[in-house]
């Protein structure tokens, strides 16, 4: 008997699920159990040929249609998400290993609200008319072509629409690879969007690993491309891509600050903290790895987040009552074991966890470190795993240069009673999406994205649309044209 997240077929294109049992086998493994639950087949040529020649085939006939019809497509599959919350929860935690208890609230809901939204902005896309005297020049939004996305592991349902939903919302079609680690969830993103009405050939999906990657964005036929990953990746690609002038967004990773000060609310900086560290067991770009905590209460703070990370339950991810799940892979779970190893050779104080769990699965225990200071490996380099590095502080100005001294700059965020020092704070810290006594909340209404190496361009709210779209300008002359001759 399969699994049930075995899919109908590796690929989806053209408006049906596609086999090429030609293409590397690419085994799917549960997290929890280590079990091979799936296997999908990576793209072969033919295969990538055959999904941007769908996706350009499909843009033409999407693009001719209203912004109104293109915007009910999306919100009817938005509605079709919101419906099959349940089984696609489930398959979510099958791709990831994260508890249901998160992927019920945070994943294929996530989702939706892209859809939904774009589907609501899509008919507002419109251009200017800018008076020139009796002359006048008008703008047109136009859709850029055939889009490529590049998928990360940690959120493969919310990536697939966080990228889909503003590319179909401008009118363009998409090819999407997902993560050869979570290879599942995006096929149902697209089966939903076709089932809504969307035209054959305008969402696709691709397996594969880098070269197929590789394949998809030095192709002539892709005007522009999406990635989530890491620095490494994210600068292959960028210059693969450049090289053909096309357009790019790169969503890339961070080693995030947090900075408590000493008048905040102690168990909301905790809970900040837990939020920034162990949601989906550390393994988020934005996470708030960096927490700098003011001498004055940094005992306090430590003792109780080691008392609330005690509350965390691991076990079976499909158990409601479990709230911190296993690693992604076997490989993800050794990286991270080495930086915690690292931070004990290093002179941090271990404060909770710091080794596996003693269970099935990739587990590794919640792991604070206390007493760490800016040099040490794991206050330097993006983990990815549920590793929190808490470092001490005496002024603002020093926390500050501190917070800034790193080639990353996604998020940062700030607990404090005091409003002008918040905003102080926040508008001297070089990161792209920032928190006010709170961390980690990624609304689609708001930009996601970093600044230096953590990325170019924003994902999400009507800054998206900005990088799915071009604009065409036209002068119209009213009276006679001069000329010297």
């Amino acid at each position: 008997m399969t699994h049930p997240a075995q899919p109908k077929a590796s690929h989806f294109i053209n408006g049906e699920y596609v086999e090429d049992t030609g293409g590397t086998p690419i085994p799917v493994i549960y997290a929890y159990s280590g079990e091979q639950i799936a296997t999908v087949y990576a793209a072969t040529p033919a295969i990538v040929d055959a999904a941007l020649e769908s996706a350009k085939a499909g843009q033409k006939i999407w693009a001719k249609m209203s912004g109104t019809e293109r915007g009910r497509v999306l919100r009817r599959a938005a509605d079709i998400m919101r419906e099959r919350n349940y089984d696609l929860s489930v398959l979510e935690t099958y791709d990831t290993g994260k508890p249901m208890q998160e992927t019920l609230v945070a994943d294929a809901t996530s989702g939706a609200d892209a859809l939904e939204y774009f589907g609501g902005l899509a008919g507002s896309l419109t251009g200017e008319h800018i008076p020139m005297g009796e002359d006048w020049v008008y703008t047109i939004r136009e859709a850029l072509g055939v889009c490529v996305g590049i998928g990360a592991w940690n959120y493969p349902t919310q990536i697939a629409c966080w990228k889909g939903a503003p590319a179909l919302a401008c009118g363009n079609s998409m090819v999407f690879k997902p993560s050869e680690t979570t290879p599942l969830c995006a096929l149902k993103v697209a089966e939903i969007l076709f089932e809504a009405g969307l035209p054959a050939g305008v969402y696709n999906v691709v397996q594969g690993m880098g070269e197929v990657g590789g394949a998809l964005v030095t192709d002539p036929r892709v005007d522009k491309v999406s990635l989530t990953g890491s620095v490494p990746t994210g600068k292959k690609v960028y210059a693969a891509a450049a090289a053909d002038m096309k357009h790019v967004t790169m969503e890339l990773g961070g080693k995030s600050p947090m900075i408590v000060f000493d008048d905040a609310d102690i168990d909301n900086a905790v809970g900040g903290a837990i939020n920034g560290n162990f949601y989906s067991s550390g393994q988020v770009c934005s996470n708030g790895t960096r927490v700098f905590v003011q001498k004055g209460i940094k005992e306090k703070f430590l003792a109780r987040l080691a008392e609330r990370v005690g509350n965390a339950v691991l076990g079976d991810p499909m158990d409601e009552a479990t709230s911190f799940g296993p690693m992604v892979t076997q490989n993800q779970m050794d990286i991270v074991m080495g930086y915690v190893e690292k931070g004990k050779a290093e002179g941090a104080r271990l404060i909770c966890g710091g080794k596996r769990a003693d269970m099935d699965g990739f587990f590794i225990e919640p792991t604070v470190f206390a007493d760490v200071t800016d040099d040490m490996t794991i206050a330097r380099e993006e983990i990815f795993g549920p590793v929190m590095s808490v470092l001490d502080f005496d002024t603002e100005e020093e926390v500050v240069a501190r917070a800034n001294d790193t080639e990353f700059g996604l998020s940062a965020g700030v607990f404090t009673k005091d409003f002008t020092r918040a905003h102080r704070v926040i508008g001297n810290l070089e990161a792209g999406s920032c928190f006010i006594n709170s961390y980690n909340d990624a609304p689609v209404e708001a930009p996601f994205g970093g600044v230096k190496a953590s990325g170019v361009g924003r994902e999400n709210s009507k800054e998206a649309i900005k990088h799915f779209s071009q604009v065409k300008s036209v002068y119209v002359r009213m009276g006679d044209v001069e000329a010297a001759f």
